[in-house]
């Protein structure tokens, strides 16, 4: 199962997109809110119903004790967003100035959620939020850099529209190289459009030279729903937006086998973070007694 990481050159609807994946998954989920610039699922979509107490800034004290707490404390942070507990939500941060402390989090969190896609057979979308770059590089602080170096798809996410792809036309070639030199491969990189503009598929991916994956519909009902929360939409369970985003969790799936096999990656289990499975499968076996 990968690991996908989902970014922008700007606002883009990055989150919106990667809830709707995680909600239509079929296999169990986890979507980790990652983006420096702080969370709004907790007040959004899940409307206060996480509170302060659980989430992303907990994992920075953890995991300078080591992989055992650090495996403890994710576990222990991972909200429901449904009754069964197959979606799951590790809630971002209440205040970017906590980005700063996150620094040497990200490499040992991108190991935890290799561990639960490989051997908890869990779909993870990592809400990475707008890319950052200094110099070229992608910026220590505003960019979890490491969980994109490690993860399976780095997707960013255009809308068709004109000032979009400028936006994202001037990130791709540094992205690419970034991870070339310290990722997984420059082919790791391709595209989720937003299909709000006059430019199609076909078409962006022509003018970008990076693959489109999937492509979601400009749904602002549904979208809005998710973005904000409040009142459930009328016809949410058949909304265009969900149901297109269940094709794109395949295509995304697909996409990361095609590149596992052709690569042959290697998926091993850390013995140091087995504790994450284990917490897991008990919070499922509790939720079904």
């Amino acid at each position: 199962m990968p690991v996908t990481a989902l970014v922008s050159a700007k606002t883009c609807g990055v989150t919106t997109a990667a809830l709707a994946l995680t909600l239509t998954s079929k296999r169990p989920s986890l979507l980790a809110e990652c983006d420096p610039a702080g969370g709004t699922i907790r007040t959004g979509y899940m409307q206060g119903t996480a509170t302060a107490g659980y989430g992303l800034y907990h994992l920075a004290a953890a995991e300078r004790v080591g992989p055992d707490a650090l495996a403890s404390a994710f576990a222990s942070n991972l909200v429901p967003m449904d009754e069964a507990g197959h979606r799951k939500l590790l809630p971002g941060l209440v205040d970017p100035t906590q980005a700063a402390a996150l620094g040497r989090t990200w490499p040992a969190l991108a190991e935890v959620m290799h561990v639960l896609s490989a051997d908890a057979g869990y779909d993870v979308y990592v809400d990475a939020g707008r890319l950052a770059l200094d110099a070229g590089r992608l910026h220590p602080t505003l960019t979890p850099a490491a969980l994109l170096y490690q993860a399976d798809l780095v997707v960013l996410v255009v809308r068709g529209t004109e000032q979009s792809l400028s936006l994202a036309r001037h990130l791709i070639a540094p992205l690419r190289a970034e991870l070339d030199e310290h990722g997984t491969g420059g082919d790791s990189l391709a595209l989720l459009l937003i299909e709000d503009g006059p430019y199609r598929a076909h078409q962006v991916a022509e003018a970008l030279a990076v693959p489109v994956l999937a492509a979601l519909p400009w749904d602002p009902p549904v979208a809005d729903f998710l973005s904000g929360g409040g009142r459930v939409p009328r016809g949410y369970g058949r909304s265009p937006l969900l149901r297109h985003a269940r094709t794109a969790t395949e295509h995304l799936d697909a996409a990361a086998q095609r590149r596992r096999i052709h690569n042959q990656f290697p998926q091993p289990a850390h013995a140091q973070i087995a504790g994450v499975l284990q917490r897991l499968t008990q919070a499922q076996e509790v939720g079904r007694g």
